[in-house]
């Protein structure tokens, strides 16, 4: 028991780091991206091949991941937010299916469908980190890190632009924003902090393939930034936290079915976003949309 609570902790811990970085611009720049999970998979399937061919240490294997991943996030957003904010869920879900297709077909570097094994575990300062109770701290630390990383950039001067971008482009395009560029930044820098989760899971893993960075990790991870409360700092923590124990908590239930277990999953994560919006807009933690402006802090 204690070692399964031990991985769903871990596991909690890395997929807030994806919530937290991906309310970065969902919360505060008013960017939805539906291919979150696509910077996650850069990041492990980096991170794997420097450990599998270079270095396992953590000082290398995070920043290579890192640095992946804000290259490619750079592709996405230097020609898709110069327009609307449909037309950037459109280009990251084209992204989205794009990557899929690479990483199940690049098998020079990302092992195909049958994916990478043998991924050492991370290394600090000529320490392995393998264990779960180890590996649960680390993965806390880096949780805490990213939290403080962003809280620090929402309350820049960077961030009130990100928030004044999201109520109104034209207002701030009139104080003299460069949108573009802002915009830009945001998602480059939620694309390389959501790296950082990516090249820990393949080391706690050993074992990373495509069908862990699928579009339903994309919209896993935005359910769980809508059901705790964009704009938040707690929220997609909160929110993680809830989508990652409804399976364990769904499978002790006798009267349903084992079998469709994933399937109640899906009904229950739609079933709770819309009731959200309709009933409570802001999420568990939120206090309604008008005020996330205000209550982020």
């Amino acid at each position: 028991m204690e070692a399964y609570l031990l991985n769903l902790g871990v596991l909690i811990s890395l997929y807030a780091i994806l919530a937290v970085t991906l309310n970065f611009i969902m919360g505060y720049a008013g960017i939805y991206s539906l291919a979150h999970a696509v910077f996650f998979g850069t990041g492990a399937y980096a991170g794997a091949s420097v450990a599998l061919n270079f270095s396992a240490s953590i000082f290398v294997m995070v920043p290579t991941a890192m640095l992946c991943a804000a290259a490619l996030s750079l592709l996405l957003a230097l020609p898709a937010l110069r327009v609307r904010g449909e037309y950037f869920v459109a280009a990251s879900l084209g992204l989205q299916v794009l990557a899929v297709t690479v990483f199940a077909e690049w098998k020079a570097v990302t092992g195909g469908i049958g994916g990478l094994i043998g991924i050492p575990p991370v290394d600090i300062a000529g320490f392995e980190i393998y264990s779960p109770g180890s590996f649960f701290i680390l993965s806390l630390v880096t949780l805490a890190a990213v939290v403080a990383i962003t809280r620090l950039l929402v309350r820049s001067s960077f961030g009130r632009s990100l928030k004044a971008i999201r109520d109104s482009e034209s207002a701030a395009l009139a104080f003299g924003k460069n949108i573009a560029l802002i915009k830009t930044t945001s998602v480059v820098i939620s694309a390389a902090l959501a790296a950082i989760a990516g090249s820990l899971y393949a080391a706690y893993m050993s074992f990373i393939n495509v069908e862990s960075f699928m579009l339903d990790t994309s919209v896993l991870i935005m359910a769980m930034v809508i059901i705790g409360g964009t704009g938040t700092q707690l929220g997609p923590i909160v929110g993680a936290a809830l989508l990652l124990i409804l399976p364990g908590a769904l499978s002790y239930l006798s009267f349903l079915p084992q079998t469709e277990i994933g399937s109640i999953q899906q009904i229950l994560y739609g079933l709770g976003m819309a009731v959200l919006m309709i009933f409570r807009p802001g999420g568990i933690v939120g206090r309604g949309r008008a005020e996330t402006g205000e209550g982020e802090a």
